[in-house]
């Protein structure tokens, strides 16, 4: 079998035009993968230095590779099972600035850099007051990226034409918002001129961007198999499902210079991130949510089956479809299409999703998930939505501890304090007291959700109708 690199594969050379902070499984298998598409289909012509953003990191292994590796596509595609592997040859060379700091700051001298790509975590985009201007490098990934861009200023003589467009890829709401201030913070910090702080504001785009791709990431149990499929020994093959979106809070401008929505793929460039941010957490973490505890206290594990299943699948359809999409105020069509792809990804059958898995801390995440669908559901629709109430009651439920029919215990894990209200709530015997003293609780939710008209008694009817009949029935009943 053969090694993988430049040699044995070929690589074709583009222009050094993107500086990716972060060489992980994510970007590899979503940007990379994307500017690789650009350039076969729109003639992007770009490749992408990548630079390790902590002092550990995976450039070494690209570097033995060439930056060549293999993306392995799984799951459905309007209704097709697809299982495809596609080499990505975009990454021209893999930077550690812990090591080689001098090539690190040099990225910023090359006239042709256009863009920063970034996913250094969510706790990536932070102020760290400790970074010094001569550090070499910044701990941070903002304090970098300003050394960066104050560097190329210094290097050009504040040449306008040379500032840089970036698209931080954290998962964090308004990510370019939140790195552009962090940014101004250390310009503060380190009193770098008035003047450059100009040309940053004027030159340079720091735009918010919503990205949405499940990346399981190296695939141990099928390596041996893809290795053989390929013919070569990739020891960096990283596994996606087939879904990508990437939204972009940017200008028409931007567009026209990084094409990808031209080239068949799902990249929207949008005046606004928060209505799509606000569809993936209402339409694909909303039905997770309330979905797991509902499908194990009926006895199946797997999202995949909770969707095949001749009932949980009408209450999925029915949480998603009917009431959660309901609340939200983009394009109808849409909203459906976007409904219709979650499924499709529920669906995957590659890939076996633990409804336990996602049960952690439910409690806060139907604060933020399925909470405010329920509240805008009754405002315009004058009636509570059923099957988020009872989602809710399944949680509450699942936390009370009990043994499945089948054996299994349930494990609730959530904080300290949810754990300890809960069991004193189901000690009383009441399922009034229960429901009473959840919806009370403005340690989970800020406010009396008592207050709410006719959830009370609602909730109080599903926890009954669960404890005396079963979860199954219960889901029978409304849908």
């Amino acid at each position: 079998m053969r090694e993988l690199n430049k040699k044995t594969a070929g690589k074709v050379l583009h222009p050094e035009r993107i500086i990716q902070f972060g060489e992980g499984n994510f970007l590899r298998a979503f940007a990379d993968w994307i500017i690789q598409k650009m350039n076969e289909k729109v003639g992007f012509d770009s490749s992408v230095v990548v630079v390790q953003p902590i002092d550990r990191g995976m450039a070494d292994m690209l570097n033995a590779q060439d930056c060549l590796y293999h993306v392995n596509l799984q799951g459905l595609d309007k209704g097709e099972k697809v299982n495809s592997l596609t080499r990505v040859d975009v990454i021209s060379r893999a930077l550690n600035p812990y090591t080689d700091f001098a090539a690190f700051m040099k990225l910023a001298e090359q006239p042709e850099m256009r863009f920063v790509i970034s996913n250094t975590t969510e706790a990536g985009i932070t102020f760290d007051p400790a970074c010094k201007p001569e550090d070499a490098p910044a701990s941070s990934y903002p304090g970098k990226l300003t050394q960066l861009l104050y560097h190329r200023y210094k290097t050009f003589n504040g040449d306008k034409g040379k500032g840089l467009i970036i698209f931080p890829c954290e998962l964090i709401f308004l990510n370019g918002h939140k790195l552009k201030e962090t940014i101004y913070q250390y310009i503060e910090l380190w009193e770098l001129s008035d003047d450059f702080k100009t040309w940053f504001t004027e030159s340079c785009g720091v735009y918010a961007t919503l990205v949405d791709r499940i990346v399981p990431g190296f695939p141990r149990k099928e390596i041996d198999a893809i290795k053989e499929k390929l013919q070569y020994n990739d020891n960096l093959v990283v596994q996606a499902e087939v879904f990508h979106l990437w939204v972009i809070e940017a200008p028409g401008s931007v567009a026209k210079e990084f094409p990808a929505d031209k080239a068949g793929l799902n990249v929207l460039f949008v005046p606004s991130e928060e209505p799509y941010h606000q569809r993936k957490v209402t339409l694909l973490n909303g039905p997770h949510t309330v979905l797991a505890p509902v499908t194990w206290l009926s006895g199946v594990d797997i999202v995949r089956d909770a969707c095949r299943h001749e009932v949980l699948g009408r209450y999925i359809h029915k949480v998603m479809f009917e009431e959660l999409l309901e609340t939200l105020d983009l394009p109808k069509e849409e909203l459906m299409q976007f409904g219709r792809d979650v499924m499709e990804r529920f669906n995957n059958p590659f890939v076996d999703h633990s409804v336990v898995s996602i049960m952690l801390n439910s409690f806060p995440k139907y604060e933020t998930r399925d909470l405010p669908g329920l509240k805008v559901y009754l405002e315009r629709k004058g009636e509570l939505p059923k099957g988020l109430v009872l989602g809710l009651a399944a949680i509450i439920t699942y936390y009370k501890g009990d043994v499945r029919a089948d054996g299994v215990k349930a494990e609730p894990d959530d904080s300290a304090e949810n754990l300890k209200l809960l069991q004193e709530l189901w000690a009383t015997g009441s399922t009034r007291k229960v429901a009473e003293g959840v919806l009370a609780a403005s340690s989970i939710w800020g406010e009396d959700l008592n207050r709410i008209p006719g959830l009370t008694e609602m909730l109080k009817g599903f926890l009954d109708t669960i404890q005396e009949k079963g979860m199954l029935t219960a889901v029978k009943e409304i849908c």
